[in-house]
C-alpha cells in the first residue's frame, strides 16, 4: 500500500525583503529541510504579488512586488490557498495576478478566481497513485470580496451573529452560526470532490484573531460539517497563533496552525480599541517587544506544521511538528530535546482543553489521536 506524506503550514507572506536587509531565503532556511521530505506541501498566501491593483489604507502591506513571492518557490509548495481576508484587499486585478503567478510556478491554488465557479474549483495533486484534493473557504473577509457569477473574488463563509443578554451582572452571550447557503455550497463541493479523490482536505480561514484558546461556535460547526460531508482533514488558519486540535469522528481538525512566515511593519489600528488596550484580554495579547515585525500578540511566534500520512485507503496517521519563530523571523521546527518543544506541547494541550484529543510524542513530532 503506497503512502504519501502531507505537510501544511499556516499564514504566509513576509513584507520585509532584500531592500530591508531580509534575504527571502533566510525566512525558511530552517524549515525547508523538513518540507523537502514531504510529498505534498500546503500553505496559505496572505499577500498579493502584482504591479497592478488598488492601494488599501488599512492594509498597505498586502500588495507586494512579484519578487517577494520567492518564499513559495523556495519551499516548493504544491498547494496554496487564496481564500482569505487579504487576497482581495488590493482589488481583483492583484488577486488574479497572484493566482496566475502561482499557477505559472507550478503550484495548485484554490479559493479564489475570475468568478464563483473558478473560485470553487479544488486543487488536486497526485503522488504515487494517491489523489489528494483541497478546498477552502473564508469567514473573515471584507464584504464585497466574495466571488459571484461573472464577479472575481473568493469563496466566503459568512457568519450570522446573535446576542443573548443575561442580566446586568453577566457578560452577553454571543452566538455565531455559519450562513446556511454558504455552508451548503461548501458541503456540496466536498461531496463532489469526495467521489474523485482518495483524500479530501479542507482549509478554513476563519476564527478569532490574537486570542489564544477562544474558538467561536461557527468555527466548530463548519469544521465538523466538513468532516460529516466527507473531509478527511481540516486545516484552520487566520488567528495568527496556534489553537485547539480536535479529533471528531476519528478525523482531525486543526483549528489554527498559526503563522508559517509573516512580517508586518505596524500594528493593526484595532489594537487601540479599548478591549485590547486594557482588561482581561490584554493579559494574553500584549505585543512581544523582541518581535517588533510580528505585531500579532506575544503567542504569534508559536506555530505548527500539520502532518498526515495518507494512502488510497485514507488517513493513516496525523501529527504536528511544533515550531517557533526565532528573532530573525525564521520558521524553526523544534527538536524534542529542546525545552521549547515541551513548552509547545504543554501550550497545545492547554489550548485544546475541552476538545477530544490525545498527544503522544514520537521523535520530533506529536502524534494526534482521540481519547
Amino acid at each position: 500500500m503506497a503512502e504519501i506524506t502531507l505537510l501544511a503550514g499556516g499564514d504566509c507572506g513576509p513584507v520585509h525583503g532584500p531592500k530591508d536587509g531580509f534575504p527571502m531565503e533566510r525566512y525558511t532556511e530552517l524549515v525547508r529541510p523538513v518540507l523537502a521530505k514531504a510529498d505534498v506541501r500546503y500553505v496559505n498566501c496572505m499577500r498579493t504579488y502584482s504591479d497592478r491593483g488598488e492601494d488599501n489604507d488599512l492594509a498597505p502591506q498586502v500588495r507586494q512586488p512579484v519578487e517577494m513571492s520567492q518564499i513559495f518557490t523556495d519551499c516548493a509548495f504544491d498547494v496554496v490557498n487564496l481564500s482569505n481576508n487579504h487576497i482581495y484587499d488590493a482589488g481583483p486585478n492583484a488577486m488574479l495576478d497572484t493566482r496566475a503567478l502561482l499557477l505559472g510556478k507550478g503550484m495548485q491554488v484554490m479559493g479564489a478566481g475570475r468568478d464563483l465557479a473558478e473560485a470553487r474549483e479544488p486543487a488536486v495533486v497526485e503522488r504515487k497513485g494517491v489523489k489528494v484534493g483541497y478546498l477552502s473557504s473564508c469567514s473573515v473577509a471584507h464584504p464585497g470580496s466574495e466571488a459571484g457569477p461573472g464577479k472575481p473574488g473568493i469563496v466566503r463563509m459568512r457568519v450570522n451573529t446573535r446576542y443573548e443578554p443575561r442580566g446586568p451582572h453577566a457578560p452577553v452571550r454571543i452566538w455565531t452560526d455559519p450562513d446556511e447557503r454558504d455552508l451548503k455550497m461548501l458541503v456540496e463541493d466536498i461531496s463532489a470532490l469526495r467521489a474523485k479523490v482518495d483524500i479530501v482536505v479542507v482549509a478554513l480561514h476563519y476564527g478569532i484573531i490574537r486570542l489564544p484558546r477562544v474558538i467561536p461556535d461557527y468555527h466548530v460547526a463548519v469544521a465538523r460539517a466538513c468532516i460529516d460531508a466527507g473531509a478527511d482533514l481540516v486545516l484552520g488558519h487566520s488567528p495568527h497563533l496556534s489553537k485547539a486540535i480536535e479529533v471528531y469522528k476519528g478525523k482531525t481538525i486543526f483549528y489554527s496552525l498559526g503563522v508559517f512566515s509573516m512580517t508586518k511593519p505596524f500594528e493593526a489600528p484595532s489594537w487601540k480599541d479599548l478591549p485590547w488596550v486594557h482588561g482581561a484580554i490584554r493579559n494574553y495579547t500584549d505585543q512581544d517587544p523582541e518581535y517588533p515585525l510580528m505585531p500579532y500578540g506575544r503567542d504569534c511566534r508559536r506555530a505548527l506544521l500539520a502532518k498526515a500520512v495518507v494512502s488510497k485507503q485514507g488517513v493513516q496517521r496525523v501529527s504536528f511538528l511544533p515550531m517557533m519563530m526565532d528573532k530573525q523571523y525564521r520558521t524553526e521546527p523544534l527538536r524534542s530535546a529542546d525545552p521549547r518543544f515541551a513548552d509547545m506541547v504543554k501550550y497545545m494541550s492547554w489550548v485544546s482543553d475541552g476538545f477530544n484529543h490525545k498527544f503522544t510524542v514520537e521523535g520530533d513530532e506529536v502524534i494526534v489521536t482521540g481519547d
